[in-house]
């Protein structure tokens, strides 16, 4: 028997297999549960077959717990992307309707015939990276609600307001409280940032040489990406982070307009490193003083300009970033 592919529909308490060989003929299926009993049966069965790979759906999302177990016990393991599997569902069965066992087919289909799948591999460091940078985030959330409603009650307790001595009391025993919790939170917020500056540089990366990039922006940047060979061009990366224009032009009329699509966390921090360098006399603002003078409108915007501008390493963090993170 030749290999064989066992496409996997993931789920927090379940998980659908089904087995096919190099000519998608259906070798085995079965349903097992997460818990320790029910993934040690579903590694059983797939180990049934000596020449095997497993394709699991979202390994950086639902499926990400499942299949770091399968590579723990030394599995190999290709991440299918949801989108893939869901065209390659609607091919085979030419409509959307979907259930676990033709999820699991689409799936063992997509990793068999798709070549270039990233293979999965055990979380490094750049996982506590991730971690913390969505903390820090988080506490910043935090403090922006925290700020709102302390500058709501301290409108309330200006002259003018309700002369009752009970209301204007409960008022300021809350602006009390609401200004101790802004003092721990920013007291998590300094110690988050100490740490994240810390793992960058033990990472061995330069992001933090670029202008326009805090602590958090380079966590951010590494976290994400995690291994910067697996996009093949710059270009490539510039579509998957949504920095790369898209063309809308018509007749003799040729234009561009932003993406609204790709990794929308990469291309907020890239974004600010394009706005930041505006504000100082750097490279970037030279060019973008050079594009506003000219009056083109395919740079109008420093996003769109970010993209033209990879060569320039202090200008373009793609390109920086493509040579530098890691």
């Amino acid at each position: 028997m030749g290999r064989v592919m066992i496409g996997m529909d993931p789920h927090k308490r379940s998980a659908t297999i089904e087995v096919i060989d190099e000519r998608e003929q259906v070798l085995a299926q079965g349903r097992y549960g997460t818990d320790t009993g029910g993934y040690q049966a579903m590694l059983a069965a797939g180990r049934q077959f000596r020449d095997r790979v497993w394709a699991v759906e979202g390994c950086a999302g639902c499926g990400r717990h499942i299949a770091q177990r399968l590579v723990a016990d030394g599995e190999p393991v290709l991440d299918v992307p949801a989108k893939l599997s869901a065209r390659a569902r609607v091919f085979d069965t030419g409509q959307g309707r979907k259930t676990d066992p033709v999820d699991a087919h689409s799936v063992a289909v997509a990793g068999l015939r798709t070549p270039g799948l990233r293979t999965v591999v055990a979380d490094d460091a750049t996982v506590a990276l991730r971690l913390l940078v969505y903390r820090r985030d988080e506490l910043g959330r935090t403090r922006t609600e925290v700020v709102s409603r302390l500058h709501h009650l301290l409108l309330e307790l200006i002259p003018g307001g309700a002369k009752k001595f009970l209301m204007g009391q409960t008022r300021h025993q809350l602006a009390r409280e609401l200004i101790d919790e802004l003092a721990v939170i920013d007291a998590k917020i300094r110690a988050a940032d100490k740490q994240l500056r810390q793992l960058v540089k033990a990472s061995g990366s330069s992001l933090t040489e670029l202008n326009g990039i805090g602590p958090s922006g380079p966590a951010r940047l590494i976290g994400d990406i995690a291994d910067i060979g697996r996009f093949r061009t710059a270009a490539h990366y510039a579509s998957w982070n949504g920095t790369a224009p898209i063309e809308a032009s018509s007749g003799d009329q040729h234009r561009h307009r932003l993406s609204r699509l790709g990794n929308r966390r990469i291309n907020r921090v890239l974004h600010i490193m394009a706005i930041v360098p505006l504000r100082h006399y750097t490279p970037g603002r030279a060019y973008w003083r050079c594009c506003t003078t000219a009056a083109t409108t395919s740079c109008a915007s420093p996003s769109t300009s970010a993209y033209r501008l990879r060569p320039t390493r202090p200008i373009m963090p793609s390109s920086a970033l493509c040579g530098r993170v890691g």
